[in-house]
């Protein structure tokens, strides 16, 4: 099959590749008017129609690589990439705080990880890059620190935590041996089981290596992947709080993630 050229942004698209997605739309049940190779108002509707009813495609009118796929219009449903556009210099405009050495050293294994889960379209980096810039700021996977939020003042480190059955915990001493690691601060027995099982890596039996940089780069990969369709719908809409919480559950470091998209913007 070939390419058709159809990611439309605010521009009007004519032709015959418009026809054929015309022509797709209404056989699947989504009839866009007229076939008339003009995609106008009421073709980006039924775009957007055919994309809600997918479940897990960004709805967002455009005739992209997925949609198209989905409609079988092209087989390669791959985004551009902008890994190439990606280097040390590049990130170090991007995460203001990390020193060159930690750069060098873990943006390797992160786009390695960016790479295992497909994520390596511009949102999906950025939002990688803004994620770290939030939980860990300098570019290297870290263990969480002992704070009112996880440790009683009379209590061990991570008493809090012992019991939270939330997280999948059992009592002591999972609090300490579950407590937030990597570059998301992975936390509780349960994610570590299940994130563990998604990369291939025993995470229950061995947390620690949660800070491993390869570990911790496929951990925040396969964290975005398992939210890419609601972090991209809150990106679309510039809802920067909507996108951070997908990840944090709450708005922690909303302003330094925020800050490390939006320079990262004209960088790729």
């Amino acid at each position: 099959m070939r390419t058709l050229l159809l990611v439309v942004d605010g521009e009007l698209m004519k032709g015959d590749d418009v026809r054929a997605l015309q022509q797709a739309l209404t056989d699947k049940g989504f009839p866009c008017g007229k076939v008339d190779g003009v995609f106008g108002v009421g073709t980006e509707a039924a775009v957007r129609a055919f994309q809600a009813s997918e479940g897990d495609l960004l709805v967002d009118g455009e005739a992209g690589p997925r949609t198209l796929a989905r409609l079988g219009l092209i087989t390669d449903a791959s985004l551009p990439s902008v890994l190439g556009a990606v280097d040390t210099g590049v990130v170090a405009r991007i995460l203001t705080g990390a020193r060159i050495t930690n750069i060098e050293a873990n943006l390797p294994p992160l786009l390695d990880g960016l790479k295992h889960f497909g994520l390596t379209d511009k949102k999906m980096v950025l939002m990688a890059f803004a994620t770290i810039a939030a939980e860990t700021a300098g570019f290297k996977p870290i263990d969480e620190g002992i704070s009112r939020f996880n440790t009683s003042p009379r209590g061990h480190p991570f008493d809090l935590y012992d019991n939270r059955t939330d997280l999948g915990n059992r009592g002591v001493p999972d609090g300490a041996s579950f407590k937030g690691r990597g570059y998301i601060q992975l936390t509780g027995r349960h994610n570590y089981r299940e994130i563990g099982k998604q990369i291939g890596v025993d995470l229950e039996g061995n947390p620690d290596l949660a800070n491993d940089p390869q570990t911790a780069g496929l951990i925040l990969a396969c964290f975005l992947k398992n939210h890419e369709v609601r972090i991209k719908t809150a990106l679309l809409a510039r809802d920067f709080r909507r996108a951070r919480r997908a990840v944090n559950g709450g708005s922690h470091g909303l302003e330094a993630f925020t800050e490390a998209y939006k320079r990262g913007e004209p960088l790729l």
